[in-house]
């Protein structure tokens, strides 16, 4: 029997996946021990497990290096990989939104946006394409995005919003928001053929949890 292949986002997704897969049944002894291995597994089950950067997770998946992932929908949208997704998991839950300048708020329809700034390119340029007909200039930033239109970087920003306290305290709101995030679980295309049983059981355990 082969091992399946499971690619987990390092950082805050961790903990609640490998509480998720350890209600399925799954050994996660390793993954929790402080172990510098890349490669985990838990043999009686056949699994095997490695944390990667979450931009990443969907790489992986893409090209059968994993057969499952699990990763924030920000990040599936951003690099728009061919992949089945089959959960949401429902935490980790926040917006894609457009902030800006409070006087800006209500206007939205009645003016133009010449730059944007943002941690997340493809996300900005599809929806300032297709839902505002616009084409923008897009600045990719890898810090705090809401300090752009501060100091007049940018016009807005395109940017994750979990409380929008950090908007609230640098005197932005949210303008429109652009899709709901949460962590998902996403199967590789051919491993869903190929494995269609022991994936399926996978997710049916998972799913019984949510």
């Amino acid at each position: 029997m082969r091992y399946i292949t499971i690619a987990l986002a390092k950082g805050r997704l961790t903990e609640l996946s490998i509480s998720l897969l350890e209600g399925a049944g799954i050994d996660c002894t390793e993954l929790k021990s402080n172990s510098r291995k890349l490669i985990l597994t838990d043999e009686k089950n056949k699994i095997r497990f490695f944390l990667a950067k979450p931009a990443d997770v969907p790489v992986y998946v893409e090209y059968g290096a994993a057969d499952i992932g699990i990763v924030g929908k920000d990040t599936l949208l951003e690099e728009g990989r061919d992949l089945y997704e089959v959960l949401n998991l429902g935490f980790a839950k926040c917006k894609m939104c457009v902030a800006g300048p409070k006087e800006l708020e209500g206007r939205m329809d009645s003016i133009t946006i010449t730059r944007v700034a943002t941690k997340y390119p493809e996300i900005a340029r599809m929806y300032f394409r297709r839902k505002r007909k616009e084409s923008v200039e897009i600045i990719k930033l890898s810090g705090s995005v809401e300090l752009a239109p501060l100091v007049g970087l940018s016009d807005v920003i395109v940017d994750l919003v979990e409380t929008g306290r950090t908007l609230k305290e640098n005197g932005l709101v949210v303008l429109d928001e652009i899709a709901d995030i949460s962590a998902r679980m996403v199967v590789n295309r051919v491993s869903m053929k190929m494995e269609k049983e022991r994936i399926g059981k996978l997710i049916q355990d998972i799913r019984k949890q949510l």
